[in-house]
């Protein structure tokens, strides 16, 4: 087979429209050698020659341009390509940083939020008990516990409340689902543009969820905590109770958690009756509560006040005219806060109410036996003779305790101003008595044969190294027991306990209802061991009511909000203390005081008796008086012991005295006092058509009542504390009168026993 030439080189075809003449070796096709030449395209497809001509050339040009050359025009042609592959990336690598922050965010969550107990263990804390402290009418004396109010259904409070809070805290409360991203937003927005924090991101489900559960660390871990346990409380919780449950429980500044206990510090009022103004204060404090609070800044929590109305009627929620009412009255705040003698009466609630229920674990309604009408006229009796006359007479402090016949207490005042002193002067302050404890003395020389009639010398007297003298230094000479009493003769009273015997008088004291320790001794008769002035009152309602001891109490029943009975007072804390007989003799005797003895600036329009009390050098000044209705006790002096301008007990505690139990007793039908018309009286017509128990006969059983389950609680109000000391709770000196200890016996006349008979 013939040998065939291959050619030195490789041609590789090519399609140009340049003559086969012009490329040696080379391939082209031409329009002439389509299968389908194009149609209408004659005249066109030279210029097309020619063009695809010129590309060649500048093809093969190109070629022969440097590499970098060749780069800048490629750049050139893919200018646009350029920019969509930027936004291209861009967009890319948004997406996987979002990845890995979700990833991020999500590994947060999980970390803080495994810090947390497991969900299904999650409950709302038990809101801190309150005590509500009711009078005999059902009127509000005080509310008591950590909040300071009671918890109100979000129907039973204003209107106002829950709309102006929304408005100013979280507009979109209710369309959220825990936490807001546009609310998160705007604040943002807000803060960028006012460059410092001006708003809050946080919904008002987030703030429950702190104050429930977390504490007020600014922390990035409590943050993601907040935001789960508000997702939570979404889920579990209608957005109704949400907001209930923040009312309740948010702080208002001034010692106030709560809408109810807010209203009450500042307006003295029920959330209830809270007013358009009052309700944009309250909500304007929840910024910041301690500084805008009106009780620290009345400026700025106006200011507030006014900001809050302003959101509301860009929301709607009041009209033009409201607004512009609302803030031409603004809210006014009450004077003060905790004034008002009726705390004393809530702080004795307190410190009894653990030991009738044991610890308040609950809300619980607390039924006591005062009459704040009653109550009202004992402050003023008190704080009107104390202002007028308290610097010229050199007194600072008065207190006044009114008991009925049963022992309920009907009025209490511990002090001249609750807001300035919370000591309570009525059961906690132990003084000298004085002639205020002569008449169980009496009681005592009567029970053992002596009669109101008995004669007895009065003159100046030795007993040992003592010689107890008259007030005033004057003497009377033979008088009737009857006129001795009524005059308050110092030596008449040594003589008879003398005869009678001090530990007889000690056990007739503590018979009628002193329950402080008492030293027998001569100078009992003047009354130099210490008493309150409650356990002092008390003592004498045996007078006042036939004969019966009468342990005061002060509260009558306790209850839960269901009304579940916790405890509640029986009436069996009345016994026999003395005679029908003995009530009507002393009776007799010291209704003589008011008329024409030391207490004549008491007299009343009705029947009425009782005893004045003045210790050494004035210090303190006592009148205990009565009716058929109430026994009432006044005490002036000073906290500090010192002495007073010659105040007296016939002096401004018989005025004060005078001037509570007109007011007490009017529209009260006149009685007798018992033992007095020549029957022993039973109690009639209590003041302020308050029930009276009756003095059953011989009810013994002591001062008890009758808890949840039946059983007797045995019950102290207003125990004593003694010190075992020589000094007064005022650390003054107690007189050191040691004479005529008690030798035990009785029934001898001061004569027989100087000459030793």
């Amino acid at each position: 087979m013939a040998s065939r030439k291959r050619p030195k080189t490789r041609v590789e075809p090519r399609f140009d429209d340049a003559p086969r003449s012009r490329r040696s070796g080379g391939l082209s096709v031409t329009d002439d050698d389509r299968a389908a030449p194009p149609r209408k395209r004659a005249a066109k497809g030279a210029a097309k020659g020619t063009a695809k001509g010129t590309a060649r050339k500048s093809a093969k040009g190109e070629r022969h341009k440097p590499a970098t050359s060749r780069r800048k025009a490629r750049r050139g042609r893919g200018g646009g390509r350029g920019l969509a592959g930027l936004f291209g990336g861009l967009v890319y690598w948004t997406f996987i940083f979002g990845i890995w922050g979700g990833i991020a965010v999500a590994g947060i969550v999980v970390w803080y939020g495994a810090q947390l107990p497991s969900a299904t263990t999650w409950a709302i804390p038990d809101r801190p008990p309150n005590v509500k402290i009711v009078a005999v009418d059902g009127s509000l004396i005080a509310n008591r516990g950590a909040t300071g109010g009671e918890a109100l259904g979000i129907h039973q409070m204003s209107p106002y409340i829950p709309e102006a809070v929304i408005a100013i805290e979280d507009r979109r409360f209710y369309s959220h689902f825990g936490v807001d991203p546009i609310g998160l937003a705007r604040a943002m927005v807000t803060n960028v543009m006012a460059g410092h924090l001006v708003q809050g991101g946080s919904t008002l489900t987030q703030q429950l969820a702190k104050n429930l559960f977390l504490t007020a660390d600014r922390t990035i871990g409590r943050k993601v905590q907040e935001v789960l346990l508000a997702l939570w409380l979404e889920h579990e919780y209608t957005k109704d109770q949400i907001l209930e449950m923040y009312l309740n429980r948010v702080y208002f500044g001034s010692g106030a958690y709560g809408v109810e206990a807010a209203s009450r510090r500042y307006f003295n009022k029920s959330a209830r009756d809270v007013t358009l103004p009052e309700a944009a204060l309250l909500a304007g404090l929840l910024k910041a509560p301690s500084r805008l609070s009106p009780a620290r800044n009345p400026k700025l929590a106006e200011e507030r006040a006014q900001v809050v109305l302003a959101a509301m009627r860009e929301q709607g929620l009041v009209s033009d005219s409201e607004m512009t009412a609302a803030i031409s009255h603004p809210a006014k705040r009450a004077a003060a806060f905790w004034t008002g003698s009726q705390h004393y009466v809530a702080d004795a609630v307190m410190e009894e109410l653990p030991s009738l229920i044991g610890e308040v674990r609950q809300d619980v309604i607390v039924d006591t036996t005062v009459d704040l009408v009653l109550q009202k006229f004992a402050e003023n009796a008190i704080h009107d003779l104390i202002a007028k006359e308290g610097e010229k007479r050199h007194v600072g402090q008065g207190a006044l305790v009114s008991i009925d016949n049963t022992g309920a207490v009907r009025a209490m005042v511990g002090g001249y101003d609750y807001a300035n002193s919370q000591f309570d002067r009525s059961t906690e302050a132990k003084r000298q008595p004085g002639s205020a404890f002569k008449p169980f003395v009496y009681v005592t020389a009567l029970e053992q044969g002596r009669t109101p009639d008995s004669v007895r010398n009065d003159a100046p007297v030795k007993i040992g190294k003592w010689t107890p003298d008259n007030y005033g230094g004057k003497y009377y000479g033979p008088v009737t027991l009857e006129t001795a009493l009524s005059k308050s003769l110092n030596s008449v009273a040594a003589q008879l306990i003398m005869e009678t015997g001090a530990k007889n008088v000690v056990e007739t004291a503590h018979r009628m209802g002193i329950v402080s320790d008492l030293e027998p001794n001569a100078s009992l008769a003047l009354g130099t061991s210490e008493v309150t002035l409650m356990e002092l009152t008390s003592a004498y309602v045996p007078f006042a009511n036939g004969g019966y001891r009468a342990r005061p109490y002060i509260i009558k029943r306790v209850t839960t909000l269901k009304g579940k009975v916790l405890y509640e007072q029986t009436a069996d804390n009345m016994s026999r203390a003395i005679s029908p007989q003995i009530a009507g003799e002393m009776n007799r005797m010291m209704e003589k005081t008011l008329t024409d003895g030391t207490a004549r600036a008491a007299m009343i329009d009705r029947p009425a008796a009782g005893k004045t009390g003045t210790s050494q050098r004035s210090r303190d000044a006592w009148f205990i008086g009565y009716t058929a209705n109430l026994t009432t006790g006044v005490w002036f002096g000073n906290d500090d012991g010192s002495p007073t301008n010659h105040v007296t007990g016939g002096s401004l505690p018989a005025r004060a005295w005078k001037a509570f139990m007109e007011k007490a007793h009017e529209g009260v039908p006149v009685a007798p006092l018992p033992g007095t018309t020549g029957r022993v009286a039973t109690p009639v017509a209590r003041p302020r058509n308050i029930p009276v128990t009756r003095p059953a006969e011989a009810v013994a059983g002591g001062n008890q009542g009758r808890a949840a389950n039946g059983t007797a609680v045995s019950r102290n109000l207003f125990p004593p504390k003694p010190d075992g000391t020589t000094t007064s709770s005022t650390g003054v000196p107690r007189p050191k009168v040691g004479v005529g200890q008690d030798s035990g016996g009785g029934g001898k006349t001061v004569l027989e026993i100087l000459l030793g008979r």
